[in-house]
């Protein structure tokens, strides 16, 4: 089987499936996808995000406010605590830094980061990290709040290799999207052939980022295979061999229940 391990599923545009979650949902099991975690931008959509983890026994959530989000309720650090402490939430985040659309005094981002850190750590849940155009704040702050006690993944990841081995240095794993695909994404097909086959997971970012040949539409977990398919060929293993290292991955950093990283990898391969 294969895990999409960062999705927005409350934001996806459902017209492809005749607007019925539940047919995008039959897709993704079609393509061999057995468990997706959706994940949590902004306070406004955390209600949607638990609600779709608690309907779809395939679905996990996290909960945290996006670097970029400036509307809606920024939660404390005992907030992200409490709400951390539901069963279907698995993580903190997506949090991080975001330097490509903020201009002027960003302290406010880089104190939300930190506050996140530090749920994650009280939480005892691992952190979904964003970074943009802010690699060294980003690692730095990482170490500050010393990320290794809690675990957790650079996702979306699109940096050098110096980044990656300074987030693996820290205990982090690193996920790649849709991008990895891009014709244009050669470099980072070779930071990816590099990662350690435990370190390493696959993600769509859906509805964004949809890999090829779809680039430019809409996104859905589905599509998480051929991301999983381009990563198999650049590091010369069988598709069945990368679901299940991602599998084991995904299952070693978020917690899976055992029945669900225990199923069958059939429809892969």
């Amino acid at each position: 089987m294969l895990i999409d391990s960062h999705c927005h599923l409350d934001r996806i545009h459902l017209k492809p499936f005749d607007g019925d979650r539940d047919r995008m949902m039959q897709a993704a099991a079609e393509a061999g996808v057995d468990h997706m975690l959706c994940v949590c931008i902004d306070m406004n959509n955390y209600a949607q995000v638990k609600d779709l983890a608690a309907r779809y026994e395939q679905v996990s959530c996290s909960v945290g406010v996006h670097p970029s989000a400036r509307e809606g309720h920024e939660p404390t650090e005992e907030e992200l605590v409490a709400m951390a402490d539901d069963p279907g939430v698995v993580a903190i985040g997506e949090t991080g830094l975001d330097y490509h659309y903020n201009e002027g005094d960003l302290e406010w981002q880089r104190a939300r980061f930190r506050r996140h850190l530090r749920a994650a750590r009280a939480a005892g849940k691992p952190v979904i990290i964003h970074t943009r155009d802010a690699r060294r704040d980003t690692l730095d702050i990482l170490k500050e709040e010393g990320v290794r006690d809690t675990g957790g993944v650079l996702h979306c990841f699109t940096e050098d290799w110096d980044t990656a081995h300074a987030g693996l240095d820290m205990g982090l794993y690193l996920s790649f999207s849709g991008i990895v695909t891009f014709r244009n994404a050669q470099a980072l097909r070779d930071v990816a052939r590099q990662v350690p086959d435990d370190r390493l997971l696959v993600e769509t970012d859906a509805p964004y980022l949809a890999p090829m040949p779809y680039r430019g539409k809409t996104n859905h977990p589905a599509w998480v295979r051929h991301v999983a398919e381009c990563l198999a060929d650049v590091r010369g293993v069988p598709l069945e061999r990368l679901a299940e290292q991602t599998t084991a991955n995904y299952g070693r950093l978020f917690g899976v229940p055992a029945h669900r990283a225990s199923r069958s990898l059939a429809g892969v391969g």
